[in-house]
């Protein structure tokens, strides 16, 4: 493990999985929060690029996995998934200039394509995985609601099955209030169309890393993942 120049500031950690370099991405993560300034930044620079590195081929071994079940990202490499830790602070009052969080997006056409894909999200006490199409445009949004009418048993099939309910957050949070505009008022399952978003989560509190097969977890919730993506990729890819 890379030595710090400055043991007083950055804790000993333990537990953590050694094989991603864990002390050393959360130890880093978790001093930014509070030390969010470009002087110490620059001042501990090598301890940014030692961090960034270990997520780097985290980010690596990660796309090699999710490849074996998901040949459409088997083209990417950690630059293409990843994401500038310096923040644009021009529209925000939160004037902090970098990220408190490493954050790793895959999907096939792009992290900033509108096509779903597998997140990987680390930052200390919320770190998650994630994966669907999140903010889509109010068309695209639309035909989605409209698809998941026309084909709702594929989709409950999918949303219901007992692994996918017991990893994930709800496909309907921060619903509508009320049934979209052109949805049947008798659709049995208004809480499948009434989604702004159509993604998921999963919380990891820190103890979830000291774990030696955590990455083999967060693989197989993407593996699980996948029909659910697919199916909102489905639509999603016919207007992009």
């Amino acid at each position: 493990m890379p030595r710090y120049r400055n043991r007083s500031v950055f804790s000993n950690m333990s537990g953590y999985c050694k094989d991603y370099q864990m002390p050393l991405i959360m130890d880093f993560l978790r001093v930014i929060a509070t030390h969010n300034n470009r002087d110490w930044f620059m001042e501990h620079k090598e301890q940014y690029q030692e961090a960034h590195e270990a997520f780097n081929r985290l980010v690596s071994d990660l796309l090699s996995r999710v490849g074996e079940f998901d040949e459409s990202v088997r083209w990417l490499k950690p630059a293409d998934c990843t994401y500038r830790f310096y923040r644009d602070v021009r529209f925000s009052a939160d004037k902090s200039p970098y990220k408190r969080h490493f954050g790793c997006y895959i999907s096939a056409r792009g992290k900033k394509s509108l096509h779903g894909g597998y997140y990987l999200h680390l930052q200390p006490g919320e770190s998650m995985m994630a994966g669907g199409c999140y903010c889509l445009p109010t068309n695209i949004l639309r035909v989605v609601r409209n698809t998941i009418v026309e084909r709702t048993d594929e989709f409950r099939t999918i949303v219901e099955n007992p692994r996918f309910r017991q990893l994930f957050t709800a496909v309907t949070f921060d619903p509508l209030k009320v049934l979209p505009h052109g949805i049947p008022k008798d659709f049995a399952f208004p809480q499948y169309v009434k989604c702004r978003n159509y993604c998921v989560t999963h919380s990891f509190d820190d103890s979830f890393f000291s774990q030696s097969d955590w990455m083999d977890q967060v693989v197989a919730g993407f593996k699980t993942m996948k029909p659910f993506m697919d199916f909102v990729n489905d639509t999603v890819d016919d207007y992009i």
